[in-house]
C-alpha cells in the first residue's frame, strides 16, 4: 500500500529510464521489459533509483543477481535497489 502512495517519475523521465535499461544481453532485457509491463501506471521514484544503480552494472553482474546467483553488496546494497530487484525476480 505505501508503495501506491509515492510519487511516480514523470513521462519524460520514464523515456530516458527506459532508453537507460537496454541491455546487451536478451535474458536482462526480457526481465526488465517485463518489470515495466508489470507498473502501467508509471514507475515510483524508489524504483527509478534502484533501476538507475543496477544499469550501473555489466550485463554479466545484472543477470546473476535477477537470476539469484548472487546478492547486491556494497554501494549497490540499498533499498531501493533490493525493492527493484524483488520486482524483477517475481
Amino acid at each position: 500500500m505505501a508503495e501506491a502512495a509515492e510519487a511516480l517519475i514523470d513521462e519524460r523521465a520514464l523515456s530516458k529510464l527506459r532508453w537507460r535499461c537496454r541491455r546487451g544481453l536478451l535474458e536482462n532485457d526480457l526481465l526488465i521489459e517485463r518489470f515495466f509491463n508489470r507498473h502501467p501506471d508509471g514507475i515510483s521514484v524508489s524504483h527509478a533509483d534502484g533501476l538507475t544503480a543496477l544499469m550501473d552494472l555489466a550485463d554479466n553482474d545484472l543477470l546473476d543477481l535477477l537470476l539469484r546467483r548472487t546478492e547486491p553488496s556494497g554501494e549497490i546494497d540499498t533499498a531501493a535497489v533490493r525493492g527493484v530487484l524483488a520486482d524483477l525476480r517475481t
